[in-house]
């Protein structure tokens, strides 16, 4: 089993950032990339950016240039640097850990607003 736990989010202006965390624990060693979504009330959870285990990383065009996902090691986390949010950013934001299973984080709430 894996266990994620999101965190990081908040109320935050246009043009603001935040950064998110998505701890691991767990079986770790069986995961194989790592993504965050996010999801607005009425539609569908939205993939915008993948880690894999080589470090390797894809962002959604919406996101691109303005977000950064990374991990430490050290610490069993994921990161996601969110520079230069936009209204359109206001969403829940969810980790998910893929290996044999799919692990999903309680999500973490991001408002972009003035």
């Amino acid at each position: 089993q894996v266990q994620l736990v999101d965190s990081g989010g908040g109320l935050v202006q246009p043009g603001g950032s935040l950064r998110l965390s998505c701890a691991a624990s767990g079986e770790i060693f069986k995961i194989n990339f790592i993504n965050w979504y996010r999801q607005v009330p009425g539609k569908e959870r939205e993939l915008v950016a993948t880690i894999t285990r080589s470090g390797t990383t894809t962002y959604a065009d919406s996101v691109r240039g303005r977000f950064t996902i990374s991990r430490e090691n050290a610490k069993n986390t994921v990161y996601l640097q969110m520079n230069s949010l936009k209204p359109e950013d206001t969403a829940v934001y969810y980790c998910r850990a893929v290996g044999p299973k799919i692990y999903w984080g309680q999500g973490t709430q991001v408002t972009v607003s003035s």
